[in-house]
């Protein structure tokens, strides 16, 4: 079965006539570990070391600058951002959501019909096209990017929201890494911390502990981090203009998957964060960024878009370049199946697993 790369780009001339020409189009990628041989190895501390990567034996890892505080010092936002009151979109959403449960596919830990899995996800790729795919970065950067960098950018979300989205797609020219604090409806721990820190519960929330900026609206975040480490380029055209027109068609064609906590999530979060490399508008990654939402798992997006400098440490932890491939450091579990991830997280981030 062909394999779908981190590399490859979604072509509007392709847009299928029907769901199995779609399926064509995207395959299911290969397992590069079968769910069979997935091993829970005992996590070695030594390679992780002073938040930076580290390579052990092929393991990589990379650690926030200071995990052990995590979120519990956030700096204010900047003036202007401390109304209660919520944006019209957060009120939209706050409809929008009971009644896209409604035509979702019910329990996400439940068996999965994965042909209409990719059709929908591939669809809202072809919507978003061609943002959140490349990476700017041969132009960005003077310097060659190091394994030795640690992670100061964290970013308050839900993978349905279409202004989070916006961002998304923003970091994915960028080439950044960062943290991400999945916020989904029903939140039992990071829409407190994001309500305390700024006053209120809105999403995108970003934090940038390089420069003790902290801020909401993704147009204001977008426009900062291209100002901040775009190296004055500006964001791609159409990326601020066309979230109204069709950002709102991943949150619809995916019947709002990534948008409430799953029922039977753990309450506590894992000691340390999962790893995902991805670019946000890969169909399979996307669904993978999901789960994590609805589990509500802290994680580090390392994003590899076409033309990421990122690429090679993709390969040099999976060996290929394809997407997603997600790293469990508190188990030692690494796959770049989406089935077999899935599966994975479900199971060992149920609240029911003793």
């Amino acid at each position: 079965m062909m394999s779908y790369s981190s590399h490859s780009v979604l072509n509007l001339s392709d847009l299928p006539q029907c769901f199995s020409t779609i399926t064509s189009k995207f395959p299911t990628p290969t397992t590069s570990i079968p769910v069979t041989t997935l091993q829970l190895p005992q996590y070695s501390h030594r390679a992780l070391r002073n938040g930076n990567w580290v390579s052990q034996k092929n393991q990589f890892h990379a650690k926030s600058s200071d995990q052990n505080a995590e979120t519990s010092k956030l700096p204010k936002p900047i003036s202007g951002e401390n109304d209660s009151t919520s944006s019209p979109s957060t009120n939209f959403l706050s409809i929008l959501c009971p009644l896209l449960k409604l035509f979702s596919g019910g329990d996400p830990s439940k068996e999965r019909n994965y042909t209409l899995e990719a059709v929908t996800s591939s669809l809202s790729s072809l919507a978003r096209f061609p943002w959140g795919s490349k990476a700017l970065s041969e132009s960005l950067q003077n310097t060659e990017i190091t394994s030795d960098l640690p992670i100061h950018l964290q970013l308050f979300e839900f993978e349905a929201c279409p202004f989070c989205r916006r961002v998304r797609e923003a970091t994915t020219e960028l080439d950044i890494s960062l943290e991400v604090y999945p916020c989904p409806k029903g939140s039992i721990r990071h829409r407190e911390i994001v309500k305390q820190s700024g006053g209120k519960e809105q999403f995108p929330f970003l934090v940038d502990l390089n420069t003790g900026t902290s801020m909401y609206e993704s147009g204001d975040i977008v426009k900062y981090l291209f100002q901040q480490y775009g190296k004055g380029r500006s964001p791609s055209i159409g990326l601020l203009e066309s979230t109204l027109f069709t950002g709102w068609m991943p949150t619809i064609l995916r019947a709002g998957r990534g948008m409430t906590l799953w029922e039977n999530s753990k309450l506590d979060p894992p000691p340390k964060k999962l790893e995902l490399f991805s670019y946000e508008n890969n169909p399979y990654a996307r669904i993978v960024r999901e789960a994590l939402c609805e589990l509500e798992l802290p994680y580090i997006l390392h994003n590899v878009g076409e033309g990421s400098q990122r690429t090679k440490f993709l390969l040099e932890a999976s060996g290929s370049r394809e997407v997603p491939y997600l790293i469990d450091p508190n188990t030692g579990v690494k796959s770049g199946d989406y089935k077999n991830i899935l599966s994975y997280l479900f199971q060992t981030y149920s609240a029911a697993t003793l």
